[in-house]
């Protein structure tokens, strides 16, 4: 809900009482015009990329629209990703789903707000924001000036009146309904402009991360070296061929461009990095999931990712409201969609497998090479849900466990603090490692951790309620009292990838050939491959 109605605006404080119809609305037009954005407005709005915030008025008016938003510490912005639920590139004016916003935080912090959605490039338009929202206030008085009015008139009538008195209160009471009718609709409009503009402003920034362009992301730690070849070494493209691992050109003919098959011992690495990173994570306490890899468009949006906006990584499809996952975070972030989790059941881990699919627009070069940029590929995502307090903690517990597990691999990696400019509007804080491939002569992406604070939950609805610092008393006992009755907040949530397969595969095979083209198995992923410990070219 709008809680903001305490916040007004010197203008709106002067709004004249007691007015019919007409007088009324136009008198309050002429004061506070309504400058609805266009519909193109409304669609760049849905196209940028990220979101959140949080805030809580305990003056809250029975107003629809939800529309609060607030943070932890300096995570207090971020809604955004585009699609608002209206429909990038659609002109929708009318969100499908609203987030919480806290637009007295925005307008309070108006600088730092401005600060980062520069340093995150980011397209969202703060001055569209907040003027909306000073109209927002500003109408919302008016609004509830009028009810106020109607009010007074229906307990005048209480009494035993004149008939003429009577009938004039009738006319006042009449004028007064219509008035409320217009005003009213007007709010609604402009609450849905002010939720997809406001939904374009990415979430806050932790205050250690490099600002400016990847190039100015720090090294936060780097394990092992670059392995040394006494020969000639081959990249995974013509390991695969000499193997008989891949086939793209049947995946090409039958699929289209970046796809592939994977053969013979492709087939046990890809399951054998499943299996495996599953039963380590697991034991690290966290669930282990298969999720569904069709979702509804909203959850798609909500998870701060742009179903339909222009090169878009998400596949959508027609004729429906749903899409293609590109990771197992979305469906794993909408388990909890819309609920309040008891702060017991506080941290809630999950590990999950799922196909991913990505329409990799824009993509071209070097860097699409074979296996590393595909359409479609396997992943194993861990996934946490926390209270706000400490997820930067768990985001460490995240990326250490991602250094475990590669450099038990005997991977050469490098971890990054990403910087600004490559942060997603979710993501407060992102760390990405990097494996050396020397087939590639270069250092590729194999995974990435998040802390998305509380951006998601915001607009995924997810909330949790805080156990009572002291027990209730025994007076306080009756139903909705005592310490477990106390507010709501929002839970962070967190995401990193454990294993995506093709960028590890690509890694291990370049990195673990040899002299005379056979590949060595790392020794952790051996047992889930029938102990097989090296890969040989095959005999005709």
């Amino acid at each position: 809900m709008l809680t903001c109605g305490r916040y007004l605006s010197s203008a709106a404080a002067t709004t004249p009482s007691l007015s019919p119809l007409r007088t009324l609305t136009c008198s309050f037009l002429r004061r506070h015009p309504l400058r609805f954005l266009s519909s193109a407005s409304a669609a760049a709005a849905t196209t940028a990329v990220q979101p959140d915030t949080r805030g809580k008025n305990p003056r809250t008016p029975k107003m629809k629209p939800s529309l609060i938003l607030s943070y932890h510490h300096l995570s207090r912005v971020g809604l955004g990703t585009g699609g608002g639920g209206g429909g990038a590139g659609g002109g929708a004016t009318t969100p499908k789903w609203k987030a919480a916003i806290d637009f007295k935080w925005i307008r309070d912090n108006r600088d730092a707000v401005a600060t980062n959605i520069m340093n995150r490039s980011s397209v969202a338009n703060l001055d569209v924001v907040l003027q909306l929202y000073d109209q927002y206030l500003a109408l919302q008085k008016e609004v509830e000036r009028l009810r106020a009015e109607r009010n007074a008139v229906a307990n005048k009538m209480k009494g035993k009146l004149d008939p003429s008195v009577r009938q004039a209160l009738v006319d006042e009471g009449k004028n007064l309904k219509e008035s409320l009718i217009v005003l009213e609709e007007n709010l609604v409009q402009l609450t849905d402009k002010l939720q997809l503009e406001a939904q374009s402003i990415p979430n806050t920034t932790h205050p250690d991360v490099p600002v400016g362009n990847e190039e100015n992301s720090a090294v936060r730690k780097e394990v092992g070296s670059q392995r040394k070849f006494s020969f000639t070494i081959k990249d995974h493209v013509q390991l695969g061929k000499d193997l008989d691992l891949f086939d793209f050109d049947a995946a090409s003919e039958v699929s289209g461009s970046k796809f592939y098959y994977l053969k013979n011992e492709a087939v046990l690495l890809e399951m054998a990095l499943v299996s495996w990173a599953i039963a380590e994570v697991s034991r690290k306490g966290f669930t282990p999931l298969i999720t569904p890899e069709i979702v509804r468009s909203s959850v798609v949006e909500r998870c701060g990712f742009q179903p339909r906006a222009q090169n878009t990584q998400v596949y959508s499809i027609d004729g429906s409201d749903q899409c293609l996952i590109g990771t197992a975070e979305i469906p794993v972030g909408g388990i909890h969609m819309n609920s309040i989790l008891p702060d017991s059941d506080l941290p809630i881990k999950y590990v999950a497998y799922s196909h991913c699919f990505r329409t990799e627009a824009g993509a071209a070069g070097a860097a699409t090479r074979g296996l590393y940029r595909v359409h479609q590929f396997s992943k194993v995502e861990m996934f946490i849900l926390c209270r706000p307090e400490e997820s930067d903690k768990y985001h460490e517990e995240l990326i250490t466990i991602e250094e475990d597990l590669y450099a038990s691999l005997g991977l050469h990696f490098k971890t990054l603090d990403m910087a600004t400019g490559d942060l997603g509007a979710p993501a407060y804080r992102k760390y990405d490692i990097e494996a050396w491939m020397p087939g590639l002569e270069r250092y590729g992406e194999i995974s990435s951790a998040s802390n998305c604070t509380d951006y998601q939950s915001r607009r995924l609805g997810i909330r949790f309620r805080p156990a009572p610092s002291e027990p209730p008393l025994a007076t306080n006992s009756k139903k909705g009292k005592g310490g477990s009755s106390g507010p709501t907040q929002f839970v962070h949530t967190l995401n990193a990838t454990a294993v995506a397969v093709p960028r590890l595969i690509i890694s291990i095979l370049e990195n673990f050939q040899q002299e005379d083209g056979t590949v060595v198995i790392p020794e952790p992923l051996r047992p889930f491959m029938g102990g097989l410990g090296v890969l040989s070219p095959k005999t005709k």
